[in-house]
């Protein structure tokens, strides 16, 4: 059983989800979570320094033998309908930042989407926007 966490927890557990289900975490993918929470208006209230003690349990759950459907229904039913984009946005952000999407994650983020009941128009919308925010020559 895991403790109650807030909307801002959810998608913490989903930054980091993505970031560890390939199994390594790279220093791209962990700042830009950082860059995330410091940036993103949704985060404004949120205390940076509880980033590193909120994303423990997430990492504890990802552990457990069913651990990625354990954060992926903790997600469902934490996060309001209103925040499912941006959980699939930020996830998909922290994902790109190594600009090397592996396929691991690329799983994880079909999971999440299909878990948030996220359609494919939106995601490919949420998916091209971010490919152009990360594309270099």
């Amino acid at each position: 059983m895991t403790a109650p966490i807030d909307h801002l927890d959810a998608l913490i557990y989903a930054m980091v989800t993505v970031s560890a289900v390939d199994r390594t975490m790279t220093d791209a993918e962990l700042a830009r979570i950082g860059e995330i929470v410091s940036h993103l208006p949704i985060f404004d209230a949120y205390d940076a320094n509880k980033l590193i003690p909120a994303s423990q349990p997430a990492a504890k759950i990802l552990s457990a033998d069913n651990g990625l459907e354990l954060v992926l229904e903790l997600l469902r039913s934490t996060l309001p309908k209103k925040l499912h984009e941006t959980a699939y946005a930020v996830a998909l952000e922290v994902a790109a930042a190594d600009l090397d999407v592996k396929a691991e994650e690329t799983r994880f983020l079909q999971m999440l989407a299909d878990s948030l009941e996220l359609d494919k128009l939106t995601t490919t919308a949420i998916e091209r926007g971010i490919r152009a925010r990360n594309t270099v020559l």
